[in-house]
């Protein structure tokens, strides 16, 4: 835990946290043991529908680790795909913990298709998800901002996949923008806003195939681990991390 942050333990929102072995939940840890409290979002109809399914039991297991770390905690379901929900979210976290002082983006929609076969609903919950919750997110939060000058952190996980996976990396590009102006139109404020690409992480999405081939194309041989995106954002949001701005990080151990 930092100097600036024993005093008062700041308030982290971190969206996506719907599983204990994702970045979400990597990251709600981190911020957790660098002395913040944290309310997580979660969607468990997403969850639902994708391969990996619902995991019973995880918004408890997260509380109690955030806990074990001293941090009170949150836990907020909400549908990023309607616009309404972005302002009750943080309606319900600063009834129950305080103002926000850094907002972590790490929810999506994503699921695999290309040019010719994406849908024309799958392309527009994609953008609904991933830059349009976006936008709202980062508005909600300059809204509302009331911090010290250059304690605020917005962050938010994107991605360079495109081929095969249209709707998720359009969707994402268009994320990239919407951080990177939050950078330039938030600066009254003094909040830093950056983009984080973590690369390949294996948290249970992967094929066999899958991990041997990105474990080859990545110079340490290995995938990467919520943890590893969890200490990159863990010093975005720290006192320390205020001078990087307006970028977007390649977090990502080398992969090419």
């Amino acid at each position: 835990m930092t100097n600036a942050q024993e005093a008062a333990r700041p308030v982290a929102l971190v969206t996506g946290v719907g599983r204990t072995i994702g970045i979400g939940a990597g990251i709600a840890r981190g911020l957790a043991a660098d002395g913040w409290d944290v309310a997580c979002t979660f969607w468990s109809p997403y969850d639902a529908r994708m391969d990996w399914g619902v995991e019973a039991g995880a918004r408890a297991a997260i509380a109690e680790d955030l806990a074990g770390h001293g941090a009170a905690t949150v836990a907020v379901e909400a549908d990023l795909a309607d616009p309404d929900t972005p302002a009750r979210v943080f309606d319900e976290v600063e009834r129950r913990l305080g103002g926000v002082t850094a907002l972590v983006m790490c929810h999506c929609e994503s699921v695999a298709s290309g040019l010719l076969d994406t849908s024309v609903e799958s392309f527009d919950r994609h953008f609904a998800v991933n830059a349009r919750a976006t936008w709202l997110l980062i508005r909600e939060y300059g809204r509302r901002f009331t911090g010290a000058k250059g304690t605020g952190r917005v962050v938010a996980l994107t991605s360079d996949h495109t081929v095969g996976n249209l709707p998720y990396g359009a969707s994402k590009g268009a994320l990239d923008r919407i951080t990177q102006a939050a950078a330039h139109e938030l600066a009254h404020l003094g909040v830093s806003a950056n983009a984080v690409n973590p690369g390949p992480i294996d948290t249970g999405w992967m094929s066999e195939e899958g991990r041997a081939r990105w474990s080859g194309m990545t110079p340490l041989g290995r995938l990467g681990t919520p943890r590893d995106t969890a200490d990159l954002v863990t010093f975005l949001c720290s006192p320390q991390g205020g001078w990087i701005n307006g970028q977007l990080l390649l977090s990502n151990g080398g992969f090419a």
